[in-house]
């Protein structure tokens, strides 16, 4: 299901189908390195990411990670949608593209269009982001799409960098 279309991407739900993409993107070294491991390993893997993960949030919320696409070609370059995680109180947006689709503005286009998404469409009163300390590009990129810094928390045994944008 297409949820999203700007200038050159479609952001649209994931799929079964889209389990080699995933196997692809979740074993890149920047996610593995700044997002983990998700021992996805095999088609199989990341079929059952993709069911437990992204269609399991479609289900319970009516959002999630969407599959991002370039539409000149219909080729998947990254993942860029909402989380609801039981530790914090309010949605989070998240994103992650494959190494060579990276610095071509992708990020900004996907981010900003679900960012608005998520606040006048789905109308969320706050969306959160959280990063690595380390992840200078993620941290940029919040910031020039409009969410502030606000501190830096603990989820999981790990210091993360707190974003905010409030409606």
């Amino acid at each position: 299901m297409k949820v999203l279309e700007t200038d050159r991407l479609i952001l649209r739900w994931l799929t079964t189908d889209d389990a080699a993409f995933i196997l692809e993107l979740l074993n890149e070294p920047a996610w593995i390195r700044y997002i983990g491991d998700k021992s996805v390993h095999s088609l199989g893997d990341a079929k059952n990411y993709i069911l437990t993960g992204p269609q399991k949030m479609y289900s319970q919320f009516g959002f999630g990670l969407f599959l991002v696409e370039r539409k000149e070609g219909s080729i998947p370059i990254g993942l860029c949608g909402f989380i609801k995680r039981d530790t914090l109180d309010n949605v989070d947006i998240g994103f992650a593209f494959l190494s060579r689709y990276q610095s071509q503005g992708y990020g900004f286009e996907s981010a900003s269009a679900t960012l608005k998404y998520g606040l006048e469409k789905l109308d969320m009163e706050r969306v959160l982001a959280i990063t690595s300390l380390d992840n200078y590009a993620s941290s940029r990129l919040l910031e020039k799409i409009g969410m502030n810094f606000e501190g830096t928390i603990i989820l999981d045994k790990k210091e993360l960098k707190l974003f905010a944008s409030d409606k």
